[in-house]
């Protein structure tokens, strides 16, 4: 986990390219995190480093939603 949000629920797992090669994997911990009653919001490092403002509205977005998602 990257990142958490307590009031939110939302965990935020900003993913590099070796998740590329871990989809069961990371999955699972999805399901996993799902299951405890926690959303969670899969970014790339590419859109951390070039697309922030977007990473931020889809945080916020989904902080104020209550939207379970995986990007």
């Amino acid at each position: 986990m990257d990142f958490y949000a307590a009031k939110a629920r939302l965990v935020v797992e900003v993913d590099g390219d070796i998740h590329d090669s871990r989809k069961p994997e990371d999955a699972a911990r999805d399901s996993c995190l799902h299951s405890q009653g926690l959303r969670v919001l899969r970014v790339r490092n590419d859109d951390v480093l070039t697309r922030l403002p977007w990473v931020l509205q889809s945080i916020a977005r989904l902080c104020a939603s209550g939207e379970a998602r995986s990007e």
